[in-house]
């Protein structure tokens, strides 16, 4: 890497960082949570089941609905680039990463970890975009480093130095929306706006970078600097996510409905459109059948969005063999 890209992403950094924080000062959470609470309230009625109700009632269950709807949106967009980009397991290397972070912060007795995960889910992004960009190592390889590393460095540390943190490593892997407070809403709702609107902006950048990086330079494109930037973007996304399913399941709402959504979408808007769909779908079934089933909400997320994308691509099979001998009949 460049001195200029270097000094670049250590400004980055710390812009992003700083900005972030000041950004979570604000009550972005409160104002969406004042919004769509009255829509939550007056659907109620016609909810179906004994428990699901409550998320649409109590104030603590709706945080949650609306967290996981807005990570939804979030993963449905940002999911789509990672899978061109053959960086589909970039959110469980990150998670990883993250859960090694709190892991440290947690035994040093830092008060707000979830600054750590930050932190080191952005070196980790960018690290492993600079291994894949400049072909030391493929993507997959350099995730798989700070994936398993950063587990077994988290595991580590909390079995000798935990003590009592150790006994809560389940919400840690697992995940628990009802620990969501509204620290946390606020965090991931100014996270989700700033992704929504970056994507928005950069669209065209992201995807040709995507596509041909050397095309793109050619054309003028700061190729580098654009991967840094989506690199920070990703390490923050993950960060939020964690905090819904848990580092283990990660992969459920970032990947799995982008992934179903290019079994049936004909165009690249098209896939993120649909992947979107998917993903407040899955969020939906996936909270339904933990509250009445009593189970974890992050891992029933994971096993509904597999269930989904079995019963596409099915479906998309048994189409094709119904349809195509009759195209050729013809």
């Amino acid at each position: 890497m460049k001195l200029m890209n270097i000094l670049f992403a250590i400004f980055a950094i710390a812009i992003s960082m700083v900005s972030l924080y000041l950004l979570t000062l604000l009550p972005v959470g409160t104002v969406i949570m004042d919004l769509t609470s009255p829509i939550l309230e007056f659907i109620a009625p016609i909810v179906p089941g004994e428990v699901f109700p409550y998320f649409f009632n109590w104030e603590i269950f709706q945080r949650a609905l609306v967290v996981s709807v807005l990570a939804s949106i979030i993963a449905g967009s940002l999911g789509t680039f990672l899978l061109i980009r053959n960086l589909s397991l970039i959110g469980d290397g990150l998670a990883h990463v993250s859960f090694g972070a709190v892991a440290i912060a947690t035994v040093i007795g830092f008060v707000a970890p979830i600054w750590y995960a930050v932190f080191f889910c952005i070196i980790a992004s960018i690290t492993i975009e600079y291994l894949r960009s400049n072909n030391i190592l493929t993507g997959d390889a350099s995730i798989a480093i700070f994936l398993t590393g950063m587990l077994g460095l988290g595991l580590v540390i909390l079995r000798v130095w935990g003590g009592a943190a150790y006994t809560d490593i389940e919400s840690i892997l697992f995940g628990d929306l009802l620990l969501i407070d509204e620290y946390s809403l606020n965090f991931i709702s100014i996270i989700g706006i700033i992704s929504l609107v970056s994507i928005l902006l950069l669209h065209h950048s992201l995807l040709a970078i995507s596509i041909d990086p050397i095309a793109a330079r050619v054309q003028g494109l700061p190729v580098s600097q654009i991967g840094i930037f989506f690199s920070i973007l990703t390490a923050t996304v993950v960060v939020s996510m964690v905090q819904i399913v848990g580092v283990l399941l990660v992969t459920a709402i970032l990947i799995t409905p982008s992934a179903t959504a290019q079994l049936i979408g004909k165009s690249f808007r098209s896939c993120i459109l649909y992947s979107q769909l998917f993903g407040i779908l899955i969020i939906i079934l996936g909270l339904y059948f933990s509250a009445e089933l009593n189970t974890g909400s992050g891992s029933m997320i994971a096993l509904v969005a597999a269930i989904v994308f079995f019963l596409v691509a099915i479906s998309k099979i048994v189409l094709k063999a119904v349809i195509q001998p009759s195209e050729n009949l013809n």
